[in-house]
């Protein structure tokens, strides 16, 4: 009896600090700022998240150029730019830059100044959102904070309205 209680007792004890020692909660959710990072622009220069724009809305947007619910979710972003000209877009794929640059001038979402485009090199940002899907979005308001996900993309009117705190 002595036994199965020692048994019982270390098994009980490995599970739970097998448990402790694994946490499955994706990261975006413990730290509801905008992470630290950095991607590969298309012109080979390095875009970091110092450089993003203070007192402003943040979209980062993970994407991947042949996925059609990407293209369609950079049409809809590109023909609702007037109404989100106040957020800075952060679009973000593992793609090389030619196929990004492309999927950029295709969409025409290259012209805007808000809008910067490049290559998670590291594969940061998908690991610190756990990004399932694409398109990908993440939104942040004029503090940094998190304000909504998106795991499988949103309709323009809707990121219209998170962006602009409606």
């Amino acid at each position: 009896m002595k036994k199965i209680l020692t048994a019982l007792l270390f098994i009980m004890v490995c599970h739970i600090g097998y448990s402790q020692a694994y946490d499955t909660t994706a990261p975006y959710k413990k730290d509801k700022h905008i992470p630290a990072f950095q991607i590969l622009q298309t012109d080979s220069t390095w875009f970091k998240s110092t450089k993003l724009p203070k007192n402003k809305p943040v979209v980062i947007v993970y994407f991947s150029p042949e996925c059609s619910h990407c293209q369609i979710e950079a049409e809809k972003i590109a023909s609702h730019m007037e109404e989100l000209k106040n957020a800075f877009f952060v679009m973000v794929s593992y793609h090389t830059p030619a196929e990004i640059k492309a999927f950029a001038e295709k969409y025409k979402l290259a012209g805007f100044s808000n809008v910067v485009f490049g290559r998670d090199t590291a594969y940061f940002l998908p690991s610190f959102f756990r990004v399932k899907f694409t398109p990908f979005i993440a939104v942040y308001n004029k503090k940094g904070e998190l304000t909504k996900t998106y795991e499988m993309g949103v309709e323009a009117e809707e990121l219209v309205k998170v962006v602009n705190g409606e």
